[in-house]
């Protein structure tokens, strides 16, 4: 059981850290190269990400991290396993936070922007940006702590989790 539980928390860290690295690689790079853009350039340009990221490795990661949480919980639920509960739920915790401001936020505000149209047709591109770009980072920003918190939590979790016999 322990050799499963392990590798249930070592994936769940990765897709954790993965999760986190792309969000926060948004927050304090891309989206503020495109703060400096022009209005189609961005519009366009996130139409593009939004497209291209929904692919095999990205939900692998993002929704199969979201079963290797689960799991490493289910399965650190017991005997000389539990000292590294409180970590798994918290980094479980965290990840489902980030799960759900993608799902319930930011994919919603992408759909928003498709449905804005081709960027060369759209008639008010800043309103369109205007719409988009502050919610949007502002909850990048807290998936992107959510992801790290969980990160976090998990690397933690995979230090109680050695020391602990089984």
């Amino acid at each position: 059981m322990k050799t499963l539980s392990t590798i249930a928390l070592i994936l769940s860290t990765l897709s954790a850290g993965l999760m986190a690295g792309l969000f926060a690689a948004f927050s304090y790079s891309v989206m503020p190269g495109l703060r400096q853009s022009t209005d189609r350039t961005l519009v366009e340009a996130m139409q593009k990400i939004n497209v291209a990221i929904l692919n095999p490795v990205f939900l692998i990661v993002f929704m199969g991290g979201l079963l290797f949480t689960l799991g490493a919980v289910a399965l650190h639920w017991q005997g000389d396993l539990r000292p590294a509960l409180p970590w798994v739920i918290a980094g479980c915790v965290l990840y489902l936070v980030m799960f759900g401001v993608t799902s319930g936020v930011n994919v919603p505000l992408n759909d928003q922007l498709a449905k804005a149209g081709d960027p060369a047709k759209i008639a008010d591109l800043a309103a369109v940006r205007e719409a988009f770009e502050a919610r949007w980072v502002t909850w990048n920003i807290v998936r992107a702590l959510a992801a790290t918190g969980s990160f976090g939590c998990f690397i933690w979790a995979l230090i109680v989790h050695g020391q602990s016999r089984v």
